[in-house]
């Protein structure tokens, strides 16, 4: 895959979220289109990295080594260079005899994706910057199963981010906190990984024009907005523009978390398909617009424990498959998302 020919320098922090992409969605920017597809891509080669057969002594693993995924993915010709592969790890206690089963089920850390770093000249120049993508799949493992249904909210240890609120409880689903923070014996969790792999190469790039460009479908959104709100928690004043771009993503936090993510200056573009469900879910939404709500709705939703209580994060690209019919009954598959963004123009038209 040639990287797109539209530069994008001029405007680069503009196609990376800094104005949260105003003007730029409805209609679609062709330029953002081009991005937005270049960095599905990067997920596409986490799953045609992974080993899916159960009955392979390489389950979970990627089928390819560091330095030739790209190249056997087809992204040869982007100018980035694999610099580090990471594993999530569930905390799902299992029972003993549960350990000696089949991989299938007993698979506790699993490959999840990627950290990459543009190294091309000519692609540095069109991008305007030095790109770093952190790229993940989306759930492949029973264990990754499990935690997706663990969706209660569960407070971020030491409210990490200090808010200007005198009261801030960034909350974050159960699960997906579980993969992102969770270690085994001999290896580290995928939050260690992530930091010690960002501050290395916050180091070896010390004074250049940088972006970090989270990626990730279905679980893998969530994981990557997970790790864009820790990276700005790491890091602070350090680090470049954080950018999320998330297709077919669940609910990840709380109202406190979304606010903490834009008082960090994370962006989040969320691409959702109207007619996936997984974007629906978990919990409920609380956010500010509920003083509209008829008052019987608003006493509900006062009722709901607060570990139910979910808020959308970032800016939302809407697209709807319902006048694809070749693509009836695939609301979630990456493939549809990339697909819909191809022909996406705008709201107003029929695709």
């Amino acid at each position: 895959m040639h990287s797109p020919t539209n530069n994008v320098g001029r405007k680069w922090t503009e196609y990376q979220g800094i104005q949260n992409w105003d003007g730029l969605l409805d209609p679609l920017d062709d330029h953002l289109r081009k991005e937005i597809l270049r960095y599905g891509r990067f997920i596409e080669a986490a799953y045609n990295s992974f080993e899916f057969d159960i009955t392979s002594p390489f389950y979970a693993t990627s089928r390819h080594s560091k330095s030739s995924l790209l190249n056997q993915s087809g992204l040869s010709q982007t100018g980035y260079r694999l610099t580090k592969y990471l594993r999530a790890t569930t905390s799902i206690g299992l029972p003993h005899w549960v350990e000696k089963a089949a991989n299938s089920i007993a698979t506790r850390s699993s490959w999840i994706g990627y950290v990459a770093v543009c190294e091309d000249k000519k692609e540095i120049s069109r991008l305007g910057r030095r790109d770093i993508v952190i790229a993940y799949r989306g759930t492949a493992t029973c264990l990754e199963w499990l935690e997706n249904l663990r969706a209660t909210l569960t407070e971020l240890p030491n409210n990490e981010f200090n808010t200007n609120r005198a009261v801030s409880r960034p909350m974050v689903e159960t699960g997906f906190l579980s993969l992102y923070s969770s270690r085994i014996a001999r290896l580290p969790s995928l939050k260690q990984t992530i930091r010690e792999e960002v501050r290395r190469l916050l180091k070896a790039y010390d004074g250049e024009q940088l972006s970090i460009t989270i990626t990730g479908h279905s679980l893998g959104a969530a994981v990557a907005t997970l790790t864009a709100y820790d990276i700005n928690v790491t890091f602070r004043q350090r680090v470049p523009l954080v950018t999320v771009v998330s297709f077919g993503g669940p609910r990840v936090g709380n109202k406190d978390f979304r606010r903490s993510l834009e008082e960090q200056g994370t962006k989040v573009l969320r691409i959702v398909n109207s007619g996936d469900v997984v974007t629906k879910v978990p919990g409920f939404v609380a956010d500010d617009g509920m003083e509209a709500l008829p008052w019987w709705a608003r006493q509900c939703m006062e009722n709901v424990p607060s570990q139910w209580m979910y808020s959308e994060v970032g800016k939302e690209l809407k697209l709807c498959n319902k006048n694809s019919p070749h693509l009836n009954g695939m609301n979630h598959d990456l493939k549809t998302y990339l697909h819909l963004v191809q022909r996406f123009e705008t709201s107003k038209s029929t695709l």
